[in-house]
């Protein structure tokens, strides 16, 4: 059995390898579907409920840059990192788009610690790489992605008085 995570306002010592973290479902209307579309996606099949049917989806699907953005803020609604711990990261490695997600669909994210590592050019911060899953209602893998997250080791005052730049 994989270990669960009950940590909040984590900083780097707290991620320890296997250190998995669920969050709750979010369930996608058309609505926001269509609304997130034709902002940053309009792609026939994320904007158009008659193309979309007409496509080889069969129907109105979410972008998968949505479902991206949507892991990462059910993620940090988990508050995993202490507000001045998480430095942002470099960016996102293996993103696949493994189901489509459709209006009505529920989501839920599963992000599991896989690599935990000082930074040999910055003794301020650590390396923390996490693999990433998005499951629907029917607990079919809709979304994989790894990435690795810049983290402040905890300060010697416990975190009370840390400063909330990247220093």
């Amino acid at each position: 059995m994989e270990p669960e995570s009950a940590m909040d306002d984590g900083w780097f010592e707290d991620f320890a390898v296997g250190t998995v973290f669920r969050t709750p479902g979010k369930t996608l209307s058309e609505a926001e579907i269509l609304q997130w579309a034709f902002a940053y996606d309009p792609q026939p099949f994320h904007m158009d409920r008659v193309a979309a049917e007409r496509s080889v989806y069969g129907g109105l699907i979410a972008s998968g840059w949505q479902l991206c953005t949507l892991a990462f803020r059910l993620f940090t609604a988990l508050r995993p990192f202490a507000p001045e711990a998480s430095l942002g990261s470099p960016g996102v490695d293996d993103v696949r788009w493994r189901a489509p997600v459709r209006p009505g669909d529920t989501v839920r994210v599963v992000v599991t610690v896989v690599d935990r590592r000082r930074s040999r050019s910055d003794p301020g911060r650590g390396i923390v790489r996490m693999d990433w899953e998005m499951l629907n209602q029917r607990e079919e893998v809709v979304l994989t992605m790894r990435g690795p997250v810049f983290v402040r080791p905890r300060p010697a005052d416990g975190g009370r008085n840390a400063s909330s730049g990247p220093g």
